[in-house]
């Protein structure tokens, strides 16, 4: 289970890490003049953006080893790549808002002169008197000017009598019946290029504000704060997503890796306390072996062979057991105290002390449990034999020798 999640968190970081190398890319090719500048600046901000994802293992690390100069220089790099990174991070975050939201306040604007235009037309075609389709009238026009009085009357220009009166009124009618039938035509017409036009909307949402979220997010911040305008809303949102893209990116990566380190280092624990327990007793059974055995109404002492040991001991775990001992929980020492003993230990038993790095993580694989408290790394639980005891065994060890030669 845990590697299907430390996997999962491997990919989301690394799908962060690809957005904003693509951002930073697009960001540094717009520098450029031309299109091979584009290139160069786009290449070297996308490689910019993947260091800033690698600089907390290298920082960190440094940190561990105490080694100063190569934390300062990597805090220093992932400023700078992290500050340009975000930057750019800010600059494409605001120009897609602004566009989308620029896009759909057109789109609402459209929309609602469409209605309007529809409407407008729809009110203008039911104004229109009762009329017969135009061609009906145009043919019945046609059969009014092949009368006579049509001539008569010049084309009903000249009216004298009830006659011509009545023929032109007639005339007339229809010619307005068809002005009307003409109009209708051509609203018509005009309804269903704006219907159309209208159709190419369907299914898609027309939102009457350009930036529903930002209009929420200054409605709902205005019961606390006053006078929050949408436009704060947006600046604050661009620099959120920023903001995400930039700290997913630039510590997804070392998030997602440390998930298996907290595992491995719950294992090794629990195997470096079996070793420390399995030293104490092959010791013990080497000193009973040492014991010559006296049988009884025999004046000669048989040695027994000294077994050999299964776990071999080195420097750290010899100095833990002749050094070191166990103590309350309140008992503690600090990294620096355990090294510099370590140190005189290893003078005095003529030995090459181990660099603090690497004999920091030796000792910690005995199971020591290591907590940092103001600062300062302190080992909880153990403390040093006290140098009176140092001494006397020495002096033992002094007299053995004498005697033994």
């Amino acid at each position: 289970m845990r590697h299907v999640l430390g996997a999962l968190g491997v990919i989301a970081a690394g799908i962060l890490l690809a957005v904003s190398a693509a951002m930073n890319w697009r960001f540094g090719f717009s520098l450029g003049k031309t299109e091979m500048d584009g290139q160069i600046y786009g290449a070297a901000s996308a490689a910019a953006d993947c260091f800033k994802a690698l600089v907390p293992f290298f920082f960190f690390a440094a940190l561990k080893n105490r080694m100063w100069s190569q934390a300062g220089a990597s805090a220093v790099v992932w400023v700078v790549v992290t500050a340009y990174s975000l930057t750019s991070a800010l600059g494409h975050a605001a120009l897609n808002r602004l566009d989308t939201a620029g896009h759909r306040a057109v789109e609402a604007a459209s929309y609602k002169d469409l209605r309007s235009d529809l409407k407008r037309t729809e009110d203008q075609a039911s104004w229109i008197p009762q009329h017969r389709p135009a061609m009906t009238v145009q043919s019945e026009i046609d059969g009014v000017k092949n009368q006579r009085a049509w001539t008569t009357t010049g084309g009903c220009t000249e009216v004298s009598g009830k006659f011509t009166r009545d023929f032109c009124q007639k005339y007339h009618t229809l010619n307005a019946e068809l002005a009307s039938a003409k109009q209708a035509t051509e609203l018509g017409s005009r309804i269903d290029g704006i219907k159309a036009e209208l159709a190419k909307t369907e299914g898609v949402s027309v939102m009457s504000e350009a930036d529903p979220q930002a209009v929420v997010l200054a409605k709902l911040s205005g019961l606390l704060f006053a006078n929050i305008k949408v436009e704060d809303v947006q600046m604050a949102l661009t620099i959120f997503v920023a903001l995400l893209l930039e700290v997913g990116s630039a510590f997804g990566m070392y998030v997602a890796f440390a998930y298996w380190n907290i595992h491995d280092r719950r294992r090794v624990p629990a195997e470096a306390a079996a070793v420390v327990t399995a030293v104490p007793v092959a010791t013990a059974v080497m000193v009973e072996a040492k014991k010559p055995q006296v049988i009884a109404n025999d004046n000669r002492s048989l040695p027994v062979q000294t077994p050999k040991m299964l776990v071999p001991e080195n420097d750290v775990e010899r100095f833990y057991k002749e050094r070191i001992e166990t103590a309350d929980a309140a008992s503690s020492l600090t990294a620096s105290a355990l090294y510099e003993d370590y140190c005189t230990w290893c003078e005095e038993n003529q030995k090459e002390p181990l660099a603090l790095p690497r004999f920091g993580r030796e000792f910690g694989e005995l199971g020591i449990q290591k907590v940092r408290i103001a600062g300062r790394t302190r080992y909880t639980g153990i403390a040093l034999k006290s140098g009176s005891t140092h001494e006397e065994d020495k002096k033992l060890t002094t007299t053995r020798d004498k005697v033994a030669a």
